[in-house]
């Protein structure tokens, strides 16, 4: 028996406080985002935690499929904007019309096969069918090929706003599938369902998801409030986003002995109104001077020297192309990204 149940997701926490702040009796659009820690009572493996961060957007009072639209683009635009690949895959989970008789169609479909099925999806004939869909089981998948397909069941309306979805997204630029077995993870899914999938990060491959809810409201004691919201998993997209190389940047300041060191200060100080500057007040060679540059990453060693100080002048080296030159003061100051 278990004690403690910890939040798995955030979506039924938003409608509570969207309940409780009776939000839902106000009307009008609300419209929120929300991360933070998730948890999952499920076997740990790639890409799935027991403890795990989620970012989302729930979306209230608004029934038009036009919203939906809007929260597959805006899913879209951020991991476009990661730079992530992705596939979008689209069911329709229909609604109170539809939904019914579809379940009892799928109800008769698995019991004439429940020999041939696993034990959690005979369990979920009777809690909630429509998740045997949603089975890995290889064996369970291949029986379920030819199970009925909700999409061919839908009502009129369901149906009508199933095909608007997919010519808003089709004019919108944005590519997508039909996945007749996507009803999501959880059980309060209406019409649209959606799911961002990537091809890079083995069997876990869901990085965002979403839909309609447009019944949750009223189950946690709320007034009837359309609904529509998706989540992104924060650990998935790490795994997926390649960060750009760490080039190096700015300058390392450094003196030959203590006769120069003023001089370096004061120049150092000077180049610091414009440019990101380390200074190193021990004196030191050369090469010591080098190997603290490389330690910085900076772009640019700049060392003064007792020549460099009877000449009024400054010698450079880039440590990115290895050029090195010796500099007037004025040049120094007026340089930038090349020498």
């Amino acid at each position: 028996e278990n004690d403690v149940c910890l939040r798995p997701e955030g979506t039924a926490g938003v409608v509570r406080a969207f309940i409780q702040k009776k939000l839902d009796r106000a009307g009008g659009i609300h419209r929120f985002f929300y991360h933070g820690p998730m948890f999952r009572y499920e076997r740990p493996q790639k890409g799935r935690l027991r403890q795990f961060h989620q970012f989302g957007v729930e979306s209230f009072g608004v029934e038009s499929v036009h919203e939906d639209v809007s929260m597959i683009m805006m899913a879209s635009d951020i991991l476009r904007e990661l730079g992530i690949g992705y596939r979008l895959k689209l069911n329709s989970l229909g609604c109170n019309e539809c939904m019914p008789p579809y379940r009892q169609n799928l109800i008769n479909f698995v019991t004439v096969h429940k020999e041939h099925i696993c034990e959690d999806c005979i369990r979920r004939v009777d809690t909630n069918p429509i998740r045997v869909l949603d089975c890995k089981n290889e064996k369970c998948q291949s029986i379920y090929a030819n199970a009925p397909k909700l999409i061919n069941h839908l009502c009129p309306n369901c149906n009508g706003e199933f095909a608007t979805l997919q010519t808003l997204l089709t004019q919108s630029g944005i590519a997508y599938e039909i996945d007749t077995h996507l009803v999501r993870g959880l059980d309060y899914y209406s019409k649209t369902a959606f799911e961002f999938v990537s091809d890079d990060i083995g069997s876990q491959s869901a990085i965002a998801g979403g839909g309609r809810y447009d019944r949750l409201v009223e189950f946690l004691d709320g007034r009837p409030t359309p609904a529509v919201g998706f989540a992104m998993g924060i650990e998935r997209l790490m795994e997926l986003i390649i960060m750009p190389q760490n080039s190096r940047d700015g300058y390392y300041m450094g003196a030959m002995d203590e006769s120069t060191l003023d001089l370096v200060v004061k120049m150092a100080h000077q180049k610091r109104s414009s440019d990101k500057v380390v200074l190193d007040y021990k004196p030191k060679n050369l090469k010591n001077h080098l190997k603290a540059a490389d330690k910085v990453n900076a772009r640019f060693c700049c060392v003064i020297g007792e020549d460099e100080l009877q000449n009024g002048t400054i010698w450079v080296k880039d440590l990115e192309d290895k050029t090195e030159k010796t500099l007037s003061h004025e040049e120094f100051y007026a340089l930038k990204e090349t020498l």
